[in-house]
């Protein structure tokens, strides 16, 4: 899919360094280099850029928090969040491999506006391609003196993480550049980031002898002369439009889009049409005319509706604009901006069975109600789906619907309470004509991270089929908590 908008996706891939250079590249980085720090916080601020990532959180008041809270001690460390897996989506490996120097450009710049001195890009060990490309890009960036700030020598490291779904949570991640598995913990990233750098520098909190685990380290701004360094984790495609907004200005930025979503956005649309693939757009398009991008619907059929990967309330709406505002307004979310369109010949008990099993695989267990009332919510709509549930089964998943967000200390559960329950709120029929074998017995879709996008459709990590429940903890409890100091 092509459009006419290039702000992020060249329409000829930079192949090296020097084609980014050709095209007004590495401009940013001088003009960031000459200015102070707050001074970019402000312009990025002003531009009303937003997180990429799935929240999407104001980029530049998330900058200035982090700056607040500077450790006395420790130069703060930037997080490139390059692991995606949210299912349905591609636009970050995509955008990597067409045009990594805006996003290493961009991360060189959020370091100088939070002083910081370290990147971390983090992504799966999986995505090879992304990992070689990278590391290519860093090596010609290095030669040119691009890591030679005028304030000291920045480094940069690529890690490679675990191919679950929780690695790409924020702090999750932070576990896993911690040595930890990627199980999100209550401390915030912008006061407590990453301590594997800190841990042989700083000394443990007061009444403890040594870090036994992230909840010992003493959170930054607290503590007299104990300070640890924030972090700052911004996704890849965030990270991306900073250059040009540094470049360009905000109003420049603000051109396309809409007042509350300026900017263009990477969105990959998959399910039931022609074209799939990945695609830049202005914000504010409504998703129907996505559609046509896409080349409408296969087979002539008609779309019933729209999955926002598996973070998002399922949308019957088509007309709806891709903003943060008017999603919210229609009860949903923009997320990574994943798009399955299905028709209707998709079985929504299928659909809302296969997000169920998802979710409860990847659940990390640390909050019970999350991990089992998950698997109870996805084994009782996989025995309605094959036709073999039974009215104990409907009941079962209305109940756990209920409280399988109870006490989450992340978003998964509330996801799986808002993804599978608007599905079943928008085909209310659904299980009662499986349950009544006014159906055809079927298996559940497969809901899993994106592999790839080729011609034939969406590649899809099959492993979801088989795979057990990941560390579920329940039992065993991981070696080395997470950090749970709020």
């Amino acid at each position: 899919m092509t459009t006419d908008h290039h702000r992020l996706l060249p329409p000829i891939p930079y192949a090296t360094l020097a084609d980014y250079l050709a095209d007004n590249g590495g401009v940013a980085l001088l003009e960031a280099r000459s200015v102070e720090p707050d001074v970019l916080i402000d312009v990025v601020e002003a531009s009303g850029l937003r997180g990429r990532g799935g929240a999407g959180f104001p980029t530049g008041l998330k900058w200035r928090t982090v700056a607040k809270f500077e450790s006395d001690l420790l130069a703060a460390n930037v997080v490139v969040n390059a692991a995606e897996g949210e299912p349905g989506t591609v636009k970050d490996r995509t955008l990597l491999q067409l045009n990594p120097y805006a996003v290493l450009e961009g991360a060189l710049i959020a370091a100088r506006a939070v002083r910081a001195n370290d990147i971390t890009i983090a992504t799966k060990a999986s995505f090879t391609d992304t990992i070689r490309r990278l590391h290519s890009a860093i090596d010609e960036i290095r030669a040119a003196g691009w890591l030679d700030d005028p304030d000291g020598t920045v480094s940069i490291a690529v890690v490679e993480g675990p191919d679950r779904y929780l690695f790409g949570e924020e702090t999750a991640m932070l576990e896993v550049l911690d040595g930890r598995q990627p199980m999100p913990r209550v401390a915030p990233p912008y006061r407590h980031g990453s301590v594997e750098v800190v841990t042989d520098q700083v000394a443990p909190a007061s009444g403890h002898d040594s870090f036994e685990g992230a909840a010992d380290v003493v959170m930054a701004g607290t503590g007299a002369g104990h300070e640890a360094p924030p972090t700052l984790a911004n996704n890849v495609e965030t990270l991306a439009n900073v250059p040009g907004i540094i470049a360009l200005g905000p109003q420049w930025f603000r051109q396309i889009g809409t007042a509350d979503s300026p900017g263009t956005v990477l969105a990959t649309v998959t399910g039931d049409v022609h074209h799939p693939g990945v695609c830049e757009i202005p914000l504010g398009l409504p998703l129907e005319e996505l559609v046509a991008l896409a080349g409408g619907p296969v087979r002539g059929t008609r779309l019933v509706g729209v999955l926002g990967g598996v973070s998002n309330t399922f949308l019957t709406d088509l007309s709806t604009p891709i903003s943060y505002e008017a999603m919210r307004d229609a009860g949903s979310g923009l997320g990574s901006v994943s798009f399955r369109f299905v028709s209707e010949e998709m079985d929504p008990l299928a659909l809302a069975a296969g997000v169920s099993r998802f979710l409860a695989v990847e659940s990390c267990g640390q909050c019970t109600p999350c991990k089992l009332d998950g698997l109870e919510i996805a084994h009782a709509l996989d025995r309605l789906c094959r036709n073999r549930g039974t009215a104990t089964d409907v009941t079962t998943v209305s109940v756990r619907l209920g409280t399988v967000a109870e006490g989450a200390r992340c978003g998964l559960g509330r996801q799986h309470e808002t993804v599978v329950g608007s599905i079943l709120d928008a085909f209310p029929e659904a299980m009662d004509q499986h349950l009544r074998h006014e159906r055809a017995a079927t298996e559940p879709t497969v809901i899993a991270a994106t592999a790839y996008i080729d011609d034939e459709g969406e590649r899809v990590d099959q492993s979801i089929v088989t795979a057990e429940p990941a560390w579920s903890g329940l039992q065993t409890g991981p070696a080395n908590p997470p950090a749970a100091t709020a």
